[in-house]
């Protein structure tokens, strides 16, 4: 009996390795495509992941800066003015990139115009209050002159970095905001006690001291929070700006290229900055002679 037949139905060796290739082949194909779909997916969610850093470090940024706030109280000219019986004339605060509203001089033309642009690391700054801060005061105290002064901050890269100009100028104007009656001691202690050019300058603690020296007993420890937060920084920066671009109020003088600039109903003093009976004499010149009927004789500073 014959088991089986002639014929044999297993594929030959050259099938078997076709068959295998084409497998293979098969495989390498669907195994691209995998990868393919990997990268992809990998590449959308590494770029769905940078989008989403990159949202969280933007609001991390967004919260870390404190937003603008407004200038100080009692500047809205960019200066404090001060009248008769040194008394500060107070004004609301304004947005530190909003226009400035300039005093009005008096009209009458028997009150003196006094207008002072000054940086407290600006050594002429200094010598020019020294000799006539008393005699602006008198005539002041008696309403024979009013004075408006500015603090700017144009000398801010002449402290080894540490920003002194900026910062003086945002404590005055801390001290304006919230204890205006003791601004004027306070601008003249900071002309007393200031550091000289390419120094330092005082640190913060010290500007603070500066404050209790001249006298501030009022919301001291929102003055130096204030000090301490640099709050109207935004509002230094874009004053002397002002300043430096103009135009000035109340003058023919465009914009300020020093300091001290100082102003006296509109004309410029341009004498001896240490010599207070010169000064005296352009401040009667410049008001004329119902002025110098009203006021007192000024005295030169003694010397020291």
């Amino acid at each position: 009996m014959t088991i089986g037949g002639s014929g044999d139905s297993r594929p030959s060796k050259n099938q078997r390795r076709d068959a295998v290739r084409t497998k293979a082949k098969r495989i390498r194909e669907e195994q691209k495509k995998k990868d393919r779909r990997y990268r992809v997916a990998l590449r959308s969610g590494i770029a769905v992941a940078g989008v989403a850093i990159a949202a969280v470090i933007v609001v991390v940024i967004i919260n870390s800066i404190p937003p603008v706030g407004p200038g100080p109280a009692n500047m809205a000219s960019d200066g404090v003015l001060i009248s008769e019986g040194m008394t500060p004339v107070t004004t609301s605060a304004l947005q530190p990139e909003a226009k400035p509203i300039p005093s009005k001089p008096d009209a009458t033309g028997t009150v003196a115009d006094i207008r002072v642009y000054a940086d407290y690391l600006c050594p002429f700054c200094s010598e020019f209050d020294a000799a006539n801060s008393e005699q602006i005061s008198q005539w002041v105290t008696s309403g024979a002159a009013t004075v408006e002064i500015h603090p700017v901050s144009i000398l801010t890269h002449k402290s080894s970095g540490t920003k002194y100009s900026l910062r003086a100028a945002n404590a005055a104007a801390c001290v304006a905001n919230y204890a205006p009656a003791n601004f004027y001691d306070f601008n003249a202690i900071l002309f007393q006690e200031q550091p000289k050019e390419g120094t330092a300058g005082h640190d913060d603690a010290a500007i603070k001291g500066l404050v209790k020296d001249a006298g501030v007993s009022d919301r001291v420890s929102q003055i130096n929070a204030c000090i301490d937060d640099t709050t109207f920084k935004s509002w230094v920066i874009a004053s002397t700006d002002r300043a430096l671009s103009g135009p000035l109020p109340n003058t023919e003088v465009e914009a300020i290229t020093g300091t001290p600039t100082v102003l006296v109903n509109g004309k410029q003093y341009v004498g001896a900055l240490d010599d207070p009976r010169e000064f005296a004499a352009f401040v009667l010149q410049a008001a004329g002679a119902t002025y110098s009927t009203s006021t007192p004789t000024p005295e030169p500073a003694p010397a020291g």
